[in-house]
């Protein structure tokens, strides 16, 4: 375990290394951050006074090696939106971001098992092919579309009238279909503070609606593809010939199912469900964007718009140590769920 521990640490290293360089090269091509900060009326000679204040007008390895000096000291500058170190900032959007994955997790975990395990468990029942055609949809729905989609159900309303309003059926058909809207589809609302610039929409029932919408909409590209997965590594499982003895040997299906089987079908999940947390913090531009989500995801997207160069790296160190920290996490809870696999990669 600890030559796996230091291996990995090692790759972090050589990972967080290349990422920097990766974002460090690319601040040319993210426009002129001066030009934001003070605008068109300033004249040229202050603007180069400012450029060479800043070291802007230094050679890049000049400048990369002064941002890596500063970063092993957890300096990353500071923005030029707020005019605060960036790590502050980072710290003060980094909870709304994690909360939102968190409760898409937890909502793909809860609905993904059970549908995915019934999928396989009944593939011909009707429920298991409407979930299958469900899942079809989603896979193909972009995100954004989604939670636009469910702004106008469940926040504005919708007000549908197919049938015949004039009789008893009909009347009720038509409130059946149509939505009354007023869930909240804008902002944190008021969260709880916690510790430090942490705070939680987890400790209030109001805090709890302004999560379902922003969330439903996140795991609307996920939760498809794990129903699918599970789905199709049951199936597998199930047709293995230790299933088929231990039903020979009179164990209950339950048992088998629950026990047995879903042990093994999560091996592949747990290494997909580790890369896919990572990318759904990728994802929470889009879903911050639509419900204006306090996060990193629309603070990012605020920095490329206004060319806050220091801001758009620490984002990017940022989402990259994620990475790492769930990849490696994903490698441990994998050999603990197989005992078989032998983290240092000799053979067991």
């Amino acid at each position: 375990m600890i030559a796996f521990l230091i291996k990995r640490l090692f790759h972090a290293l050589l990972v967080m290394f290349i990422i920097s360089i990766i974002a460090f090269a690319i601040q040319d091509n993210l426009g002129d951050p001066i030009q934001q900060m003070v605008g068109q009326s300033v004249p040229e000679s202050e603007r180069e006074a400012l450029r060479e204040q800043l070291g802007l007008n230094d050679p890049f390895l000049v400048q990369y090696l002064r941002f890596a000096g500063n970063a092993l000291q957890l300096d990353f500058g500071y923005s030029y939106i707020f005019n605060q170190p960036t790590t502050e900032v980072i710290a003060r959007h980094l909870p709304a971001t994690l909360e939102l994955v968190f409760a898409t997790t937890l909502l793909i975990v809860l609905l993904s098992v059970p549908i995915g395990v019934y999928s396989a468990i009944r593939p011909r029942a009707w429920l298991s092919r409407f979930f299958m055609g469900v899942s079809i949809i989603g896979i193909s729905i972009p995100v954004f579309l989604t939670a636009i989609m469910l702004i106008q159900l469940f926040a504005i309303g919708v007000s549908w009238s197919p049938f015949p309003a004039d009789t008893g059926w009909g009347a009720w058909l038509n409130e059946l279909v149509s939505t009354d809207g007023g869930m909240p589809a804008y902002g944190r609302g008021n969260p709880v503070p916690v510790f430090g610039t942490w705070a939680t929409n987890f400790a209030s029932l109001e805090g709890l609606t302004y999560l379902v919408l922003p969330a439903i909409s996140l795991a609307s590209i996920m939760l498809p593809l794990f129903i699918r997965l599970i789905r199709a590594e049951m199936l597998e499982v199930l047709q293995s010939e230790y299933v088929k003895f231990a039903r020979a040997k009179g164990i209950s299906l339950r048992r088998i199912y629950f026990l047995h089987a879903l042990k093994n079908t999560m091996l592949p999940v747990i290494t997909m469900g580790g890369v896919q947390i990572g990318t759904l913090v990728a994802y929470t531009i889009l879903t911050e964007t639509v419900f204006q989500w306090p996060g990193m995801g629309l603070m990012f997207l605020n920095a490329i718009q206004r060319s806050d160069v220091p801001l758009i790296i620490t984002y990017l160190m940022i989402v990259g140590l994620i990475f790492v920290i769930t990849n490696t996490l994903v490698d441990l809870i994998y050999g603990l769920v197989n005992p078989t696999v032998k983290l240092t990669g000799k053979p067991a």
